[in-house]
C-alpha cells in the first residue's frame, strides 16, 4: 500500500472515531432523557405510564397546559413563518435587484438580534405587548408570532442569502418580467422553485426556534410549548421529559429531512 492510500486510511478512521466520539456526545443526553421518562427516581422500577398519560390515558386536565401550549406553539410557527417569508424575502430581492448598496445595512439589521440576548428583547417588547393588551385586549399567545419574526431573522436571512446567491436573480427576473410577469409571479413562480433548499433551510430552523423558545413567552406570561413543559414538569416531571424527549427529536427529524431537501439540489447543481 502507497504513502498516500495509508494517509487516506488514517484519515478516514480518524473521521470515524471523531464522529462517532461527536454522536456518542450527543447521543447521551437522549438517552438520559429517555430513561428518566420511563424510570420511577424513588424505586428504579421501569414503566411506560409516562408515555400511556401523555397520549391520552388519564391525566388529561393535569397535561391541559402542554396541550394548550403545543396548539400555540404550531400556531405561531406557521404564522411566524408566513411574516418572516412575507417581509424578508421580497426586501431581499428588491435590494438585491434595485438598492444593492443596501445589502450590508439590510444584513445587519437581520444579524442584530443575534447580538441581543432574549431578556433584552423582553425588556424592548414589553410596551409593545402591554398596548396589545390594553387597547387590542387580547392577551391570546398568537401575538408572540411578532417577536418570533425578528428572533428567526439571522437564520432565515442566512438561509435565503445563500440561495439568492446560488442563482442568477438578475437574468431570471429580466426574463419574466420581459414576458409580462408580475412580481408576485416572478416570485411564486420563478423564484421559490430556484430556491427550493433555501427557503427549506429557513422554514425548518425557523420552526426549530419557535418550538424551543421558553424566556420571551415566560417573560411575557404567554403559553407556548415550552412553558407547558415547564408546568407539567412541576406535577409530572416523567411527562416532561418525555414531551421534552419528542421535542429534540422532532428537531433532529427537521434537520434530517433539511438534508434530503437540500442534497438533490446540490447535485443537480454539480451535475
Amino acid at each position: 500500500m502507497s504513502r498516500a492510500a495509508t494517509k487516506r486510511a488514517r484519515q478516514r478512521w480518524l473521521r470515524v472515531v471523531v464522529l462517532g466520539l461527536v454522536g456518542a456526545f450527543l447521543a447521551y443526553p437522549l438517552y438520559a432523557l429517555a430513561e428518566f421518562s420511563v424510570r420511577f427516581p424513588l424505586t428504579g422500577n421501569y414503566s411506560v405510564d409516562a408515555w400511556t398519560r401523555l397520549f391520552g390515558a388519564g391525566d388529561g386536565a393535569r397535561l391541559q397546559p402542554l396541550y394548550t401550549g403545543l396548539i400555540n406553539s404550531l400556531g405561531i410557527a406557521a404564522l411566524t413563518l408566513t411574516m418572516m417569508f412575507v417581509l424578508l424575502l421580497p426586501t431581499m430581492v428588491w435590494v438585491r435587484l434595485r438598492l444593492p448598496r443596501l445589502s450590508r445595512v439590510v444584513e445587519f439589521v437581520c444579524l442584530l438580534p443575534l447580538t441581543l440576548p432574549a431578556i433584552v428583547l423582553v425588556v424592548g417588547l414589553v410596551p409593545v405587548y402591554r398596548f396589545i393588551a390594553t387597547q387590542v385586549l387580547d392577551t391570546h399567545a398568537i401575538w408572540l408570532s411578532f417577536a418570533y419574526v425578528v428572533l428567526v431573522l439571522p437564520f432565515a436571512y442566512r438561509a435565503l442569502d445563500s440561495g439568492l446567491s446560488a442563482i442568477d436573480l438578475g437574468t431570471l427576473v429580466a426574463a419574466a418580467r420581459s414576458m409580462g410577469a408580475s412580481w408576485p409571479t416572478v416570485i411564486g413562480r420563478v423564484l421559490l422553485p430556484n430556491l427550493r433548499g433555501a427557503v427549506a433551510s429557513a422554514a425548518f430552523i425557523s420552526i426549530a426556534v419557535v418550538l424551543g423558545e421558553f424566556t420571551i413567552a415566560r417573560m411575557l406570561a404567554r403559553e407556548n410549548l415550552q412553558t407547558g413543559v415547564m408546568l407539567v414538569n412541576q406535577a409530572a416531571p416523567q411527562v416532561a421529559a418525555a414531551v421534552s424527549l419528542l421535542t429534540l427529536l422532532f428537531g433532529i427529524a427537521l434537520l434530517v429531512g433539511l438534508s434530503y431537501v437540500t442534497t438533490p439540489h446540490r447535485a443537480k447543481k454539480r451535475s
